[in-house]
């Protein structure tokens, strides 16, 4: 029988040496994953933000086509791997609103299924912010939006000035508000002569919390303007609160409730009358605070249309200012607004480029743009590299 020796056998192949089967596969980055920044939008116009921003953090933007197919259906194709890689989605929102949402929707879906570790999506305007409370018979659509978002595979969101801070309550994920009064503020330091002698105006009681931020920051007098040039079509009667002419039930079904002559619905109580609410009626324009001989400097953080602007800087004229500026963050400038602004009394309306408004300048020139691309480029640098947020929001308050 042959003697089995184990101490001098030596293996073939050693413990510390193992072979290498590739199998045709290259070995796996173990390092920390990268990141890429890709823009949704399918027109050259609205790239340009999402060029500026690559170009300071020092990257390419990601190879990815976004077109509409001829019967308006929207691809997105990703030209390469986001396989373990923080994603970072930059949609600058165009005139078609839901074209832009549907964009981002299907690229997020696409990086999605492409095993990206995390998805970013840069917005900074976020669209439907406006319709982000319950009117009449309306509903949240800024709700309905952020659950989209989540559904299709977002997991943070950069946005700047939003229309209400509680939006940010809509998401299951977080969410980043930044802020554009610092660029805003230092355009007026800068770029308005005299702008010591101005005073920061609120176009409504609702902007006057914004106007007292700037009005404080910059050592400036505040003005509020209160009422309105006609009614708001929030404000018309939708015919909740009035009885119907005529009656079309047949028969008694038990829930209804009897009227007097003038029609109204009595209480089921005997003896106890509803109490109805008394109707609004504003007043006419009017201005709370000193602008003659003075610069006025309107602060909001939407223009989108303008008539309430043009009606603005009217009264102001009235009242003594001699020039009428306008900051908003976002410049939608929908419509006729360029035109309506050039034959206006407003000097000058200044935006950031958060949504693309180039056609607009070429009509008006009175139109000015500041670049807010540093703190959106700051703040993906510092959420891919796991950096504290905090500097960037230094110095605001809960009401600014």
């Amino acid at each position: 029988m042959p003697i089995r020796r184990f101490g001098d056998h030596k293996s073939l192949v050693s413990l510390s040496q193992t072979p290498k089967q590739s199998y045709g596969y290259k070995k796996m980055n173990r390092s920390r994953s990268g990141y890429h920044v890709f823009s949704a939008n399918s027109t050259t116009v609205c790239t340009e933000l999402a060029k500026k921003i690559t170009e300071r953090l020092g990257v390419e933007l990601g190879k990815s086509l976004v077109h509409q197919e001829p019967n308006t259906e929207t691809r997105v194709d990703v030209k390469e791997s986001v396989r373990g890689q923080d994603i970072f989605i930059i949609q600058t929102i165009p005139r078609d609103v839901n074209t832009a949402i549907m964009e981002l929707l299907v690229m997020a879906y696409a990086l999605k299924t492409s095993c990206a570790k995390n998805i970013i999506g840069v917005l900074p305007y976020f669209p439907y912010s406006k319709q982000c409370k319950m009117r009449k018979r309306g509903s949240i659509v800024c709700k309905l939006l952020a659950s989209m978002l989540a559904k299709a595979g977002l997991t943070h969101i950069i946005t700047m000035d939003l229309h209400q801070k509680e939006i940010q309550g809509f998401f299951s994920f977080p969410v980043d508000n930044l802020r554009a009064s610092p660029f805003l503020i230092q355009y007026i330091q800068d770029e308005i002569p005299d702008y010591r002698n101005a005073v920061i105006v609120a176009k409504s009681p609702s902007a006057a919390k914004r106007a007292q931020s700037y009005a404080e920051r910059l050592r400036l007098g505040l003005a509020v303007m209160h009422g309105e040039a006609h009614h708001s079509e929030l404000d018309m009667a939708d015919g909740r609160h009035s009885p119907p002419l005529s009656r079309t039930t047949t028969g008694h079904t038990g829930l209804e409730l009897p009227s007097n002559e003038g029609g109204r619905h009595l209480s089921l109580f005997p003896g106890v009358e509803l109490p109805m609410m008394m109707a609004k009626e504003k007043p006419p324009i009017t201005v709370v605070g000193d602008v003659g001989g003075r610069i006025a400097i309107i602060v909001d953080d939407i223009i989108d249309d303008v008539e309430d602007f043009v009606a603005a800087a009217e009264i102001l004229k009235e009242r003594g200012a001699y020039k009428i500026y306008i900051m908003a963050t976002h410049g939608l400038l929908s419509a006729d607004a360029p035109r309506l602004i050039e034959e206006s009394a407003i000097n000058e309306v200044v935006v950031t480029n958060t949504v693309p408004h180039e056609m607009q300048k070429l009509q008006c020139p009175k139109i000015k743009t500041v670049d807010v691309s540093m703190i959106l480029a700051e703040a993906i640098r510092r959420i891919h590299n796991g950096e504290s947020m905090a500097y960037l929001f230094r110095d605001i308050a809960l009401d600014d």
